[in-house]
């Protein structure tokens, strides 16, 4: 998966196609509606075992990114908002990183809720839009003041095959968006019904980030708006990200969503570029900076 581009006239025949606006200075489709009430067979797990991102003669040089969104109740009218923001978010990403190819994900409570993982292809063209559509804005969510965020790092690490790792060397990029606190583990028994696993225990979130970080640079987005829970639970964003992520705990308005996003993207493609330095000088003896 993962051939063509995203641009202005793909995305403007697609909203026509829906009888929707599109704004070509902004980037932003109008009258944008989520309307599913199940998870789509598309992106629900159980119907696959792995999304690939291969490089190809248009894509040589694959940057996976998986894009997760939070779709629980908490979220509200933001969660929303900043799916119909990813529209913008993605053709400015195309601006200046050709190679992406991105994978949408809708994020849940897995105590809690019917769908809490659904997740696309990894796409490069107007399927990313198609997916998004697809994705199924549950509002569920539950009392336990977490959800299940890093069901994303576990299908990057488990559920994916990125020809950049495999042949490169080089780590995909996982983006969560949201706007409650870190979950401590993920829960086995509604771990396996919703992806048709055989875990024989709790995915602890420590652990999981230490296998999962050898493949994926990941990153948190905490969604700060009037109509989300981000101000509410803001010390404890802070305090469970953070102790993980470091500086890669994100804050961003959704306004401000695609600058951050690129701004995660910039930095992991940096710091690519900065390893592969570092063991070039290491391997020559060449002090010099590229």
């Amino acid at each position: 998966m993962g051939g063509g581009t995203v641009s202005h006239a793909s995305m403007r025949s697609y909203a026509s196609s829906l009888g929707r606006s599109y704004d070509e200075t902004t980037g932003r489709t109008g009258g944008q509606t989520f309307t599913a009430r199940k998870i789509d067979p598309s992106l629900d797990p159980r119907n696959f075992k792995v999304r690939e991102c291969c490089n190809s003669d248009e894509h040589p040089n694959t940057i996976p990114v998986i894009l997760a969104l939070d779709v629980t109740g908490s979220m509200g009218e933001a969660c929303s908002e900043t799916a119909a923001a990813l529209g913008t978010i993605i053709l400015d990403l195309y601006k200046h990183h050709k190679d992406i190819e991105i994978c949408v994900m809708g994020i849940g409570d897995l105590a809690y809720d019917r769908a809490p993982i659904q997740m696309s292809q990894f796409e490069s063209d107007i399927r990313i839009a198609e997916s998004l559509d697809k994705v199924y804005m549950e509002h569920g969510g539950g009392g336990n003041s977490y959800e299940s965020y890093t069901a994303a790092w576990y299908m990057g690490l488990k559920r994916t095959k990125l020809d950049c790792y495999d042949k490169q060397g080089r780590k995909g990029i996982i983006i969560t968006m949201g706007d409650e606190p870190l979950n401590p583990y993920l829960p086995v028994g509604q771990l396996n019904a919703a992806i048709d696993g055989t875990e024989q225990a709790n995915i602890e979130t420590p652990t999981l980030y230490q296998e999962a970080r050898q493949k994926f640079d990941i990153f948190h987005i905490a969604v700060d708006s009037p109509r989300d829970s981000f101000r509410s639970w803001e010390t404890e964003i802070r305090n469970s990200f953070g102790q993980i992520l470091g500086a890669r705990l994100k804050v961003s308005s959704i306004n401000g969503l695609a600058g951050v996003i690129e701004a995660c993207i910039n930095e992991s493609v940096g710091s690519i570029v900065a390893v592969s330095q570092e063991q070039y000088n290491e391997e020559t003896g060449n002090g010099i900076s590229w």
